[in-house]
């Protein structure tokens, strides 16, 4: 990023004064908040950085309804601070990248919600999208606009928090986001299926979604990967979340389920925090110099797509939410995205994302999964209405 001054605003009217100055001149503007992710996406060139680090603080927060308000550059780990002194929290499980991608700073509540950013709670919670009840932000032409509220309604027209959602920066700056919150459970604990090879350990996490055991995380890590977190053989993890009681019957019920397994390991809540917290945040491949993907797709075709790509390149994988979520390591090097996207596409579709490489790939290589040309031209007419003159994040998701 070439920028050469680094604005603060105080508030929502000084960001809408910014904003509206650079699009007088046309001075395109880096949008930041804690800088955590800043190597994420595709690299910006901008005249200048417009950070959040100053709208910080809890807006509107009574723990009986269930529902935050904070401004965006508010910290995400002050947010969990306050939820945890509740006995509440996101119950999305927001990935904090900073391990991965070897970055400083505090991840921020607005970038949670500028790039959808969810874990391996996803699969019966939601992304971060299906919690953002509203948001406050300030388009490419200065103006402050607010969209949703503080309860779960029908909404007519135009559902703006949920375009914000993702939409990383590039159609407003976002100063204030309201999320939806769950009550904290009392306790978790996880069950590891060991030396499972990755078909099998799929129709295991899916015997295991059908079951009654209501499973909160359901992830699948091959003999590599399991060796550098857990130590051992393959395992495949499954998570409860409850209460104590509750927990432990069912943890009871999810053992008789696989009691037919050779090798079956109990983690407490300690070591299941601690074994959850490092599949979110991509722990197995921080450290290292590879080419990082993360894809979406139909857990049932992951281990097959997986299979398929180790064919014809060097690549450690391993499965989350259930294998709809895998993160593929590369050799550093080539991005191998046209293979990528090409077996992807044999394998009933889904959603590829260059998530870690140097600045030089990341311009040449897609960095997002392409668009069909209709949603292409779809995504250009927004961005257009929201940021006309093209100032905010120039080129974060597609070439400028």
């Amino acid at each position: 990023m070439s920028a050469s001054a680094t604005l603060t605003p105080a508030d929502e009217a000084e960001v809408a004064a910014m904003i509206g100055d650079a699009a007088a001149s046309g001075s395109r503007l880096a949008i930041r908040g804690g800088g955590t992710k800043a190597t994420m996406g595709r690299p910006v060139f901008a005249d200048a950085v417009i950070s959040s680090a100053n709208l910080t603080g809890i807006t509107a927060y009574n723990p009986s309804e269930m529902v935050i308000s904070v401004r965006a550059g508010t910290t995400v780990s002050e947010v969990a601070g306050e939820l945890a002194r509740n006995g509440q929290r996101l119950a999305f499980e927001p990935v904090d990248h900073r391990a991965l991608l070897g970055s400083e700073g505090e991840p921020t509540i607005g970038a949670v919600a500028a790039i959808n950013n969810s874990g391996p709670r996803r699969l019966v919670a939601g992304a971060a999208r299906d919690s953002l009840l509203g948001v406050r932000f300030v388009n490419g032409r200065g103006e402050a606009i607010k969209n949703g509220g503080r309860v779960m309604k029908n909404v007519t027209g135009l559902d703006l928090t949920k375009l914000m959602a993702g939409s990383w920066g590039t159609l407003g700056f976002l100063t204030e986001v309201t999320f939806k919150v769950l009550p904290a459970p009392e306790t978790e604990a996880t069950l590891l299926l060991r030396g499972l090879d990755e078909g099998p350990a799929a129709n295991a996490m899916a015997h295991a979604m059908a079951s009654s055991t209501e499973i909160s995380g359901a992830a699948h890590l091959p003999e590599l990967v399991a060796s550098s977190l857990i130590g051992g053989s393959s395992a495949t993890a499954l998570r409860l979340e409850g209460f104590a009681d509750s927990v432990r019957n069912r943890m009871g019920r999810l053992k008789a389920l696989f009691g037919n397994m050779p090798t079956l390991d109990e983690f407490g809540e300690e070591a299941s925090k601690t074994l959850w917290s490092d599949i979110r945040d991509v722990r197995p491949f921080a450290g290292k110099k590879s080419i990082v993907w993360r894809v979406s797709m139909a857990p049932s075709e992951a281990h097959a797509l997986v299979m398929a790509l180790r064919m014809r390149a060097a690549i450690d994988a391993y499965y989350d939410w259930q294998g709809g979520l895998v993160w593929l390591s590369l050799e550093d090097g080539d991005p191998q995205d046209d293979l990528i996207r090409s077996e992807l596409e044999k394998h009933g579709g889904g959603h590829a994302m260059l998530l870690r490489a140097d600045s030089e790939i990341r311009v040449l290589a897609p960095v997002f999964q392409p668009l069909p040309k209709p949603l292409e031209a779809l995504s250009r007419r927004v961005k257009a209405a929201f940021d006309p003159h093209g100032i905010l994040n120039p080129g974060k998701m597609a070439a400028a």
